[in-house]
């Protein structure tokens, strides 16, 4: 369980349009081309111009309703593919060695970002350069035992970890009770900077099998093939933004942790710590009672 699949913005038509609807309208849309040109027979793209000119008020909605078919069939499935990008489902012996991978660039950039803690400093350079390891640290990998076999699951990960990290809070299991209290503004960018990762990874997960189905289809029309490029070009460009994406939205949880987590005791009735550590203690408490089912702290406040 984690932030990726366990809360998501509310499924707003928007949101069902941009995340679900586009990238599938224009896989099929890619797909249809290549069988109006002729695919699998060697193919010519004027046929498929000529095709889609003469496309008929009827054959264009019935192409518009299988679409929209298409994405609400696959729109439950929007966590298992944030969650299969993140390395799960992966084979155990592949999974072990990303980590391994992983584990060791984290190790050099804590040895990179070392002297920043120390504050051993000498020159500009080496504070920038070390200040540079430690934002890649601290912004796309958690903490040591926490490394995923991907780019993706260790930028989300860092996310869960971090957000609400200082104040004792469990950000996995605070995130659902946080979030409709959320101010209007705050929302608008935590759900702006999730649907961005959403469907960077869903342009990802349609884009890989695209190119071998798109291969699959040209390989008797020549040079024609390389346009298989296109759809794993696009899904490697996809999982790059969404690496970018799972950053962004991992620094929109800090925020929303650091402006309305008072808001969550109070909707609790909970009274408000005087000290960090009063608040740390009284988090960790909170935490443990949604996690494990533990009794509640008190003395509860009524105002």
């Amino acid at each position: 369980m984690n932030l990726a699949t366990l809360f998501t913005p509310a499924h707003t038509a928007g949101r069902f349009f941009l995340v679900g609807v586009m990238p599938t309208y224009c896989a099929t849309v890619f797909l249809l081309v290549l069988a109006w040109a002729g695919a699998p027979a060697p193919v010519h793209f004027a046929d498929a111009w000529v095709t889609a000119k003469n496309l008929g008020l009827g054959e264009a909605l019935l192409i518009t309703l299988a679409v929209t078919a298409a994405a609400l069939l696959l729109h439950p499935f929007q966590f298992g593919m944030v969650r299969l990008l993140e390395g799960y489902y992966w084979p155990r012996w592949i999974a072990r060695l990303r980590r391994g991978r992983n584990a060791k660039k984290l190790t050099a950039l804590v040895q990179q970002s070392a002297p920043v803690a120390v504050g051993a400093a000498r020159t500009a350079e080496e504070v920038a350069s070390w200040q540079r390891a430690d934002q890649v640290r601290r912004t796309r990998y958690p903490s040591a035992e926490r490394v995923r076999p991907t780019a993706l699951g260790n930028a989300l990960a860092a996310a869960e970890y971090r957000a609400g990290h200082e104040y004792g809070i469990e950000a996995v299991v605070a995130w659902p009770r946080l979030y409709p209290l959320l101010s209007d503004r705050v929302r608008a960018v935590v759900d702006d900077r999730r649907d961005q990762l959403d469907l960077a990874a869903r342009l990802v997960v349609l884009g890989c099998p695209l190119a071998l189905v798109t291969a699959v289809l040209l390989y008797r029309s020549g040079w024609w093939v390389v346009l298989a490029a296109v759809p794993l070009a696009s899904a490697v460009l996809a999982y790059m933004g969404a690496v970018r994406a799972a950053v962004q939205y991992g620094a929109a949880l800090r925020t929303a942790f650091d402006l309305h987590r008072f808001d969550l005791l109070k909707a609790l009735h909970l009274e408000l710590p005087r000290t960090p550590d009063e608040e740390r203690d009284l988090n960790r408490k909170v935490c443990a009672m949604w996690a494990q089912g533990g009794e509640a702290p008190t003395p509860y406040s009524h105002p």
